[in-house]
């Protein structure tokens, strides 16, 4: 199991990115939390297998159609062991 911090920068507040990134995570079988931060970005943890948590970012360099991301840090993590994929 592999997991990733991200933290994704642009217009991603108010568009339905965080819903877009539950659905989208729970159809790559990846289990996880995402939360908007007070400095308009978005923090997303990721676990699952590393194949589809890279499909996962790369889709999330897109998001839904209203959202415009700039960029995505992204740092490795220790996997949590959750089950399913949150919105927090």
């Amino acid at each position: 199991m592999t997991a990733r911090h991200l933290i994704v920068h642009g217009r991603v507040q108010g568009v339905f990115y965080r819903d877009w990134t539950v659905e989208t995570a729970r159809d790559h079988g990846l289990a996880g939390w995402v939360r908007n931060l007070p400095d308009g970005t978005v923090e997303a943890h990721l676990e699952g297998d590393g194949e589809a948590i890279t499909r996962m970012i790369a889709a999330m360099h897109d998001g839904p159609p209203r959202a415009a991301p700039t960029r995505i840090e992204q740092r490795s993590a220790e996997p949590q062991g959750l089950g399913g994929f949150t919105r927090r």
